[in-house]
């Protein structure tokens, strides 16, 4: 299906280009089928266009009738103005999906024409080596042809969960900002094995690979986080030394809080944008 249709990304940042990243390895739609536009970083835009093949042009050159998906990948903050310059630029079967964090179904439909065909996705970074855990919630009016388009290119960059709209804030706590807990707790690992004579790069592969064969242990073998722990650690052994401390400390707490903490505020910015709306 997606090699006959045609994506554009309207913004250009770190997110956009994980998923054209995305997307071009999975080699499930040729470059040249996807264009990226922003606000005015021209240098940017050329930046892509030279890294991945793409279309890199002003939003007033995008050729807005072949378009099959648009995609809302600028800062929450410019999503109404985006909206509502491309309005009346855009066909009601034409999909509108957005990866903007707190920016709801509904806000893009009070912006939109009536009956556009709007998604709400949260990928996240990882999509650029299509490992992204990426949520999905469609809009009211939407066709299941159209889920089925965008679910399919979201594949591309790894898994997809549908999920309710109500569900999305802690999704975005789980999972859109997700990458940033487990990076920050590998830099402080890193930090204690440097201090203690480790070579930063050996250092580095070493705690990676510890992390990626704990995640693929769950996934492969089925078994809770907790029942897993249970079976590597030992009484009075090195590991129970170390959960302990953990335990001290208030680790546990301390992750629980980083997802709630985005959790809340992601529902803080749809609040913060809910008074933006425009009555046409």
């Amino acid at each position: 299906m997606l090699e006959n249709k045609t994506i554009a990304f309207l913004g250009a940042g770190s997110m956009a280009e994980s998923m054209i990243s995305g997307v071009i390895t999975a080699e499930k739609m040729p470059a040249n089928q996807i264009y990226v536009t922003n606000k005015s970083n021209a240098n940017r835009l050329l930046e892509l266009q030279s890294k991945y093949g793409v279309n890199a042009l002003t939003q007033s050159e995008l050729p807005f009738e072949k378009v099959d998906l648009f995609i809302l990948a600028m800062k929450p903050k410019g999503a109404e103005e985006a909206l509502l310059s491309i309005k009346d630029k855009i066909r009601p079967d034409q999909v509108i999906l957005s990866v903007l964090a707190g920016i709801t179904t509904q806000f893009m439909q009070d912006h939109l024409n009536k009956d556009q065909q709007v998604v709400r996705v949260m990928p996240n970074t990882s999509s650029m080596i299509q490992e992204s855990a990426t949520a999905v919630v469609a809009g009211e009016t939407v066709t299941m042809g159209h889920v089925k388009l965008v679910t399919e290119l979201l594949e591309c960059m790894g898994k997809v969960f549908i999920i309710e709209e109500d569900q999305m804030d802690v999704f975005t706590g789980l999972a859109g900002s997700g990458p940033a807990y487990f990076y920050y707790l590998m830099e402080n690992m890193e930090r204690v094995g440097a201090e203690n004579g480790w070579e930063e790069a050996k250092v580095r592969q070493i705690i990676a690979q510890t992390m990626y064969g704990a995640a693929k242990m769950v996934l492969e073998q089925g078994e809770a986080p907790a029942s897993l722990r249970e079976k590597v650690t030992s009484p009075n052994g090195t590991t129970a030394s170390g959960v302990e401390a953990l335990i001290k400390y208030n680790g546990g707490e301390a992750i629980a809080q980083a997802v709630l903490h985005a959790a809340n505020r992601s529902k803080e910015i749809s609040k913060e944008l809910e008074g933006t709306i425009v009555t046409p």
